[in-house]
C-alpha cells in the first residue's frame, strides 16, 4: 500500500470519529456575558422595575415619604456632635484631614485654616440636621402606623447611604416601622445604612430607575440640607408638579429655612418671570421635627386619608391570621403593584 492510500485511510476514520461531549449552553437568562452586555441592558432595566416592585407587593408598601439630604456627613455618638465630612457622596471612606472639620484643640492652637474653620461652623449645623431627620421620621413612623390599614402607609424612605438618609432611616427604624433604602451603585467604596428593613434595602445601576421609585410610591417629599444630588431630586419632583405630569398631590417640605435661602434665591426666578408666583407655593418651608410633622401630617391627611374615608376605601384595622388569603378582596389594581403615582398623559 502506498503512503498516499494509507494517509487517505486515515483521513476517512478521522471524519467518522464522533467529536468529544459537547456541555449544554446556558440558558440566556443565566448568561452574565450576555446579561451584562450592553445587548442586555434593556432586560437590566427592566428587572430594576420588576424586581422592586415585587418586593413591594410583597411586603405590602402602599406608599411612601422620601426624605432628602447631604451624605456627605455622618454623625458620631459624642456629646458634642462631631461628625465627620466623608470623601464623596455616599462614600465609605473620609475625606482628607485637610477637608475635615476642625477640632477644638485644632481651632485654639490657631492650627485650623479657615476651610476647616467654616466647616465646624457648619458640622455643628448638620449635626443638629441629622437630629431632626432621626426625629422627623420617627414622628412620622409612630402616626403612620396607627392608621387602620393592612398594607404599610406613608413608609420612611432614604437614598440607602450615611448622614441624613442615615438619620431617616434610623428614626423610623427607632419607632418600630419599616423603612426603605434606595441605595445607587457608585464607582468607589460605600454601603448601605443599617437602620434599612434588610428586605427593603435595594440597589441600583440606573439611576434613572432610582429617581423613578423615588417618584412613583412618594406621597410627600421632605428636603433637608445636602449638595448637588439632593437639588437635583428636589427639582426634579417640583419640576413635575409644576407641569403637572404627577396625577397625584405631593407635599413637599424644605428642611432649614436658612440654609437654603443662602443656597437660591426663588424670588429671583419669580421676579424675571422664570417661574410663576404661585409656584412658590409647591413646597413649605419648616425649621422644626414637630413643625415639618405636622405640615406632613396635615397634607398627607387632607391629600390621602380624608379622600380615602370619603370613597370608603380605607381599610378598617385588622389583624391577619397565617392562613388568611393576602389576595382576599383586592382589586385588579391592588394585585398588579403598590399604589403608584401615575403621571398624566
Amino acid at each position: 500500500m502506498s503512503m498516499d492510500d494509507e494517509n487517505q485511510g486515515s483521513e476517512i476514520r478521522d471524519q467518522g470519529s464522533i467529536p468529544a461531549a459537547l456541555a449544554a449552553a446556558p440558558l440566556a437568562y443565566e448568561n452574565p456575558a450576555f446579561l451584562n452586555s450592553a445587548d442586555g441592558r434593556l432586560i437590566r432595566i427592566v428587572a430594576e422595575y420588576l424586581e422592586p416592585l415585587a418586593r413591594f407587593r410583597r411586603e405590602q408598601i402602599q406608599d411612601t415619604v422620601v426624605f432628602f439630604g447631604s451624605a456627605r456627613f455622618r454623625g458620631r455618638e459624642e456629646a458634642d456632635h462631631a461628625l465627620e465630612l466623608l470623601e464623596n457622596t455616599g462614600s465609605t471612606r473620609p475625606a482628607p484631614s485637610h477637608e475635615q472639620p476642625a477640632s477644638a484643640p485644632e481651632i485654639a492652637a490657631g492650627q485650623a485654616t479657615e476651610l476647616q474653620l467654616k466647616r465646624a461652623v457648619a458640622a455643628v449645623e448638620m449635626a443638629r440636621y441629622y437630629e431632626d431627620a432621626r426625629r422627623l421620621a420617627g414622628l412620622l413612623t409612630a402616626w403612620a402606623k396607627r392608621i387602620p390599614s393592612r398594607r404599610h402607609r406613608f413608609v420612611v424612605t432614604s437614598g440607602g447611604g450615611p448622614g441624613i438618609m442615615e438619620a431617616a432611616n434610623r428614626g423610623a427604624h427607632e419607632a418600630g416601622g419599616k423603612t426603605i433604602g434606595l441605595n445607587i451603585r457608585l464607582p468607589f467604596e460605600q454601603a448601605p445604612n443599617p437602620y434599612i428593613t434588610p428586605s427593603l434595602s435595594f440597589e441600583f445601576h440606573y439611576f434613572f430607575m432610582r429617581k423613578l421609585w423615588f417618584a412613583y410610591l412618594s406621597k410627600a417629599l421632605v428636603v433637608f440640607p445636602g449638595g448637588f444630588g439632593t437639588l437635583d431630586e428636589m427639582f426634579e419632583i417640583l419640576t413635575l408638579a409644576q407641569t403637572r405630569k404627577l396625577a397625584k398631590k405631593i407635599t413637599v417640605v424644605v428642611y432649614g429655612s436658612e440654609y437654603w435661602k443662602k443656597v437660591f434665591n426663588l424670588e429671583a426666578l419669580v421676579d424675571t418671570g422664570a417661574i410663576s408666583p404661585k409656584d412658590i407655593e409647591l413646597f413649605q418651608f419648616a425649621d422644626t421635627p414637630e413643625q415639618a410633622f405636622e405640615i406632613l401630617r396635615r397634607g398627607l391627611t387632607e391629600n390621602y386619608l380624608l379622600a380615602e374615608a370619603a370613597a370608603g376605601t380605607l381599610e378598617e384595622s385588622e389583624q391577619m391570621t397565617p392562613g388568611e388569603d393576602l389576595m382576599a378582596g383586592w382589586t385588579v389594581e391592588d394585585f398588579l403593584g403598590p399604589e403608584m403615582a401615575r403621571t398624566s398623559k
